[in-house]
């Protein structure tokens, strides 16, 4: 069961690194964005890496403050769930 948490989480962080990329290219470009609820919703589900990673890489949102403050919090939130579950 282990295994496919270790996958799972994997897998919803490079798809979040991608999405916040994605919104990232559509803001540039002046398109239709990805809605912030969304890209908040991908870090809550376990994606709190890919989602700072967006925010360091691509540097999206580094000025709004849901995502200044709240990806660090989400992700300070996972680690320590997933500390006190080992």
């Amino acid at each position: 069961m282990g295994i496919y948490i270790l996958y799972y989480l994997a897998l919803i962080n490079v798809i979040t690194f991608l999405v916040y990329g994605i919104d990232k290219l559509k803001a540039k470009k002046g398109k239709w964005r990805i809605p912030e609820a969304t890209l908040l919703l991908f870090a809550i589900i376990g994606g709190s890496i890919g989602a700072w990673l967006g925010i360091k890489v691509w540097h999206h949102k580094t000025l709004h403050k849901k995502f200044k403050y709240g990806i660090p919090i989400i992700l300070a939130l996972q680690v320590g769930l997933c500390l006190y579950l080992m």
